[in-house]
């Protein structure tokens, strides 16, 4: 019996530890609540969790959170992707509230996304500027790059007009190389844009619109949402951009697209509309001035009897008429419109977002052109329960149509007559007015249009091996298919000529373009941290293929415009080659950083390179940095210091290159001649000469920084300085004729060198109360410079290029005034010769490039309303409208400036007398030093004004918010021309808009 007695003593002591051991685990396991409030109001959507644990909760529209913890010492934690981080030692407590300020997010809590790797501000080497989806957010725009504008050091943004779906120049830190589309049919100096770790390509290449738009020039990023991204990185040192090696020469676009949240369901509704006109300050003769203008003209010919065809003048046109052709042709009201609506949510362990776009933008035209977007994209990440494994999937897919007129009637608008007839007849149709009249909305009948779908795909995994050891794959497809319509039916011709007649002399064109590319890139990193060491190491190789297939045809004669876009019912087909090129790139990089101390910081980053596109002898090359930084406000000698809350020095050196150049370059390439026909065969004539030496651009970049925070980071002041030099530059080298070949693409020893200084300040004056205020300021003086080009004095170059000079000059005639005797303009004679030609009488050099640029940025905020605005400033010089201006005299009209007309009675007039016929002498002053002057300008370049309604705790939403936006609200500058920022007279310059919506937050 005490044997039995002791076995059921055993099994009760077990059952009763178990019991306490149940009962404690039990004691431990409590329930905390409490609330989140930002400026006093409750804030919804903050992720509440325990530091460890896998359970999350948000915050309800009341701002109220309920969650259980358990374990010894808990810390809760409480994110908000618009606040800073908080994390609280629970303690006793069972209740506690939070109030998160948008304001005081510290510089260690600002993490960059640097490509391959992410790093926190504090701790980063290398340069990198950053956008945030907030500040995206505040402008009524179609891409991210006019978000970007003025808000960024180093990073001179440019566009290139004001049509829909056009493009960007975009530099970071200058020029790099001499290849320009005019001069090798390629730009050079075109970023790498990445999008959720895949490259996308450059700009879309198209064949026919180079008429309609600016360039032809359309941007890669006009297929991304603005809305979709959470941030726009751009990477510009060596320390950033080695890792990229023969693509990171001029810089690195990395897009971020957004993600789920994990906890309750949201769902985001955004609409807007918009109104829109163009911007320009250059005003045109009134009827009056122009007609006195011609009959100047003719008198000073002796011409009494005004010539049959001089319409305006001789009776034919109604000299009481007045028309602002500028006005009524593009001066109309373009509407937009745009609809965004997500979902996510999401546990701990799992997140995603579904989001759709639709957007829809009308042109200044009189007719219904129009541009539209449709944006499906979506993001599923998972972690799994042991935080091992996590797999991260995007996906993007974009329609963009674009219907639009054929040629920009821009120029027109500013050349036509203000006496000139009405565009329309009393019944409607066309006014040819007795075929005196050259109707420029007949070119509405023929119509540019574009189609381009794009599909993009990132999947990321990456699973923890042993602990610190981490193994990942990023993997990714770009699928894009672009077709263009160019179609020139005969009704743009008047109907009283031949040509105008019939639809034999219609003309449709088409290109069509699919790309197909995918990449792999597997890694291995590992990081250990012991004591006041800390090593991070990154491996990896990277494999892309890109498979491009294009095509083009034309026909001519249709029967009937009905049957314009089946070519093949034209009377005359031609079908141009059909192209199928492959791109392939492989890599191995490494990345290796170490810190000592949380003071010493050392990145170390490395790139072998091949690329198809170079000879066989030059396929692979090796680029490098290292970045250095020293955290002295970690010196114990400043660490409790009260007015310097940060402070780090960091420099870094290292190359990166170019492969930018298009394929095949290297190759004895042969074109089909349809003029090399023998016994009904056509020929093929050799087009490029092989050169198997053909090797990369490359550029040494060096910087040297000094970050500073004042006042617990109120205040925030950043100066670098940096030198790029870039050598190898891929250009056509001549040669003699008798090689029957004018040059063969080789690689020269000319060195392009970038020199600047950029400033950055940031302050957050007020962040306390109910009124908060943080403004920031930027600016950026880029210095470029030709620093060597051997043979230069003796090749074609020499016209284009000076050495010790901006690669951005041109040479130009000096224009000395007008000439007393003869009434001519009068040029220095250089050479003494008598005569004033070209080249050797262009010896006045003029850099039309950026002296400085930069913005400043404010954001204000009083309890729920607040107000944001950017100011843009560009100091520089551009060609202006004397470079273009007809010769004063001629039928078209002119800007008021060209009244200054020289006489004996005005000695002081700028414009030498009117003439009937064009005058040769004016064809020289189009390019003299009177055609380049100051084109600076500052710029209102957005405004936001936003009201967030008060709620209650029983409404259905989580949030809504009316907002006011505005972009390119005012213009001060004393450019002569259309536009300081285009430069142009030939297309649409920016427009000014006013927008205004809505956005529900469920």
């Amino acid at each position: 019996m005490k044997k039995n007695f002791c076995r059921l003593g055993h099994l009760q002591w077990m059952a009763f530890s178990s019991l306490l051991v149940s009962g404690m685990a039990i004691g431990q396991m409590r329930t905390i609540s409490g609330t989140v409030t930002q400026n006093g109001q409750p804030l919804s959507s903050v992720s509440v969790f325990q530091e460890g644990a896998t359970a999350v909760t948000m915050t309800n529209a009341s701002g109220r959170y309920q969650i259980q913890v358990s374990g010894q010492n808990p810390v809760l934690i409480f994110k908000h992707p618009d606040y800073p981080e908080q994390k609280i030692n629970i303690g006793n407590l069972t209740s506690i509230s939070v109030a998160m300020d948008r304001r005081e997010r510290q510089i260690e809590e600002v993490v960059l996304n640097a490509g391959y790797y992410k790093v926190r501000e504090k701790e980063s080497t290398g340069s990198i500027a950053k956008v945030s989806a907030k500040d995206i957010a505040n402008q009524p725009v179609t891409n991210v790059l006019s978000a970007a504008q003025g808000r960024l050091s180093g990073v001179n943004i440019t566009q290139n007009s004001g049509v829909a779906g056009g493009g960007y120049q975009i530099e970071i830190r200058g020029r790099n190389s001499l290849r320009t589309m005019a001069t090798s049919g390629v730009d050079g100096n075109q970023p790498l844009y990445i999008v959720d770790g895949v490259p996308i390509g450059g700009e879309v290449a198209s064949q026919y619109s180079g008429s309609a738009i600016a360039g032809g020039s359309m941007n890669p990023l006009n297929s991304i949402a603005p809305n979709d991204i959470e941030s726009l990185e751009i990477l510009k040192d060596a320390d950033a951009t080695a890792i990229y090696g023969s693509r990171g020469a001029n810089g690195v676009v990395l897009i971020t697209t957004k993600k789920g949240r994990s906890g309750k369901l949201g769902l985001s509704f955004n609409s807007s509309y918009a109104m829109s006109r163009i911007i320009s300050n250059l005003e045109m003769m009134n009827t009056e001035q122009y007609l006195n203008m011609r009959r100047q003209a003719y008198a000073k010919g002796g011409v009494t009897t005004y010539p049959a065809t001089a319409y305006d003048v001789n009776g034919t046109w109604d000299p009481q008429r007045y028309t602002n052709w500028n006005k009524t042709l593009i001066g109309n009201m373009a509407t937009a419109s745009n609809t965004q609506l997500s979902l996510n949510g999401g546990n701990g362990d799992t997140t995603f977002l579904i989001s759709y776009g639709h957007n829809e933008q009308a042109t200044v035209y009189s007719k219904d052109f129009k541009y539209s977007t449709d944006n499906i994209s979506s993001n599923l990440a998972h972690r799994s329960k042991d935080r091992r494994f996590s797999l991260n999937v995007s996906n993007l897919f974009t329609i963009q149509k674009n219907n639009m007129i054929n040629e920009d009637v821009t120029r027109q608008s500013y050349l036509l007559a203000p006496n000139a007839p009405a565009l329309y007849n009393e019944d409607g149709s066309l006014n040819w007015a007795n075929n005196s009249f050259t109707n420029p909305v007949a070119a509405y009948n023929a119509t540019y249009s574009n189609e381009n779908i794009q599909y993009l795909n990132n999947m990321s995994a990456d699973y923890e091996v042993v602990k610190n050891l981490k193994v990942k794959l990023n993997a990714g497809i770009n699928y894009q298919t672009f077709e263009e319509w160019s179609l020139r039916p005969n009704t743009i011709y008047n109907p009283a000529f031949v040509t105008g007649q019939s639809s034999a002399y219609s003309q449709a064109y088409k290109y069509n373009q699919q790309r197909f590319s995918y990449i792999l890139e597997p890694q291995v990193n590992w990081f250990f941290e012991k004591g006041r060491h800390r090593v991070d190491i990154l491996a990896g190789m990277t494999y892309q293929d890109d498979v491009t297939k294009q095509g083009s045809m034309r026909g001519t004669g249709f029967e009937s415009n009905i049957f314009i876009q089946n070519i093949a019912a034209a009377q005359t087909k031609v079908i141009n080659d059909q192209v199928t090129t492959e791109y392939r790139y492989t890599a191995v990089f490494g990345r290796i950083n170490y810190q000592w101390d949380k003071k010493y910081i050392v990145n170390i980053t490395g790139r072998r390179d091949g690329s198809s596109r170079f000879g066989p002898n030059n396929k692979f090359a090796n680029f490098g940095a290292v970045g250095a930084a020293w955290i002295f406000s970690n010196e114990r000698w400043l660490k409790d210091s009260e007015w310097l809350s940060f402070g780090k020095l960091r420099g870094s050196l290292g190359t990166s290159g170019s492969d930018n150049i298009g394929d095949y370059q290297y190759l004895d390439t042969f074109a089909v001649s349809s003029t090399s026909i023998y016994n009904g065969v056509t020929g093929i004539i050799p087009s490029r000469l092989f050169n198997p030496d053909f090797s990369w651009e490359k550029t040494t970049k060096l910087e040297a920084a000094l970050e500073l925070g004042f006042l617990k980071n109120r205040i925030n002041l950043t100066a670098a300085w940096y030198r790029n030099r870039s050598t190898n530059q891929l250009v056509g080298y001549q040669l003699p004729a008798l090689t029957g070949f004018t040059s063969v693409n080789a690689n020269l020893d000319a060195t392009v060198q970038n020199t600047g200084l950029e400033l950055e300040l940031n302050a957050r004056p007020f962040t306390k109360g109910s009124f908060k205020w943080e403004t920031g300021f930027n600016i950026s003086f880029p210095k470029n410079k030709l620093i060597d080009f051997p043979g230069l004095a003796g090749s074609t170059y020499a016209n284009m290029y000076v050495i010790g000079e901006p690669i951005s000059i041109v040479k130009l005639y000096h224009l000395e005034g007008i000439n007393p005797q003869t009434g001519q303009y009068r040029f220095t004679d250089f050479n003494g010769d008598g005569k004033i030609t070209s080249p050797d009488d262009r010896q006045v050099i003029e850099n039309i490039g950026v002296r400085y640029f930069g913005g400043w940025t404010n954001q204000l905020q009083y309890k729920n309303l607040s107000l944001s605005f950017l100011f843009q400033f560009v100091k520089q010089k551009a060609r202006n409208y004397n470079s273009v201006m007809t010769s004063p005299g001629l039928m078209n009209n002119l800007p008021v400036e060209a009244l200054n007309v020289w006489s004996p009675d005005n000695p002081d007039g700028f414009y030498m007398p009117y003439q009937s016929t064009a005058n040769a002498s004016h064809t020289l002053l189009q390019s003299s030093d009177a055609s380049v002057s100051d084109a600076s300008f500052i710029r209102l370049k957005n405004v936001q004004l936003s009201y967030r309604i008060p709620l209650g705790s029983s409404s259905v939403f989580r949030e809504v918010r009316l907002y006011i936006q505005g972009q390119n609200l005012l213009t001060i500058t004393n450019y002569f021309g259309v536009d300081p920022e285009t430069g142009s007279s030939s297309f649409l310059p920016p427009l000014k808009t006013y927008a205004f919506g809505v956005q529900f937050n469920l």
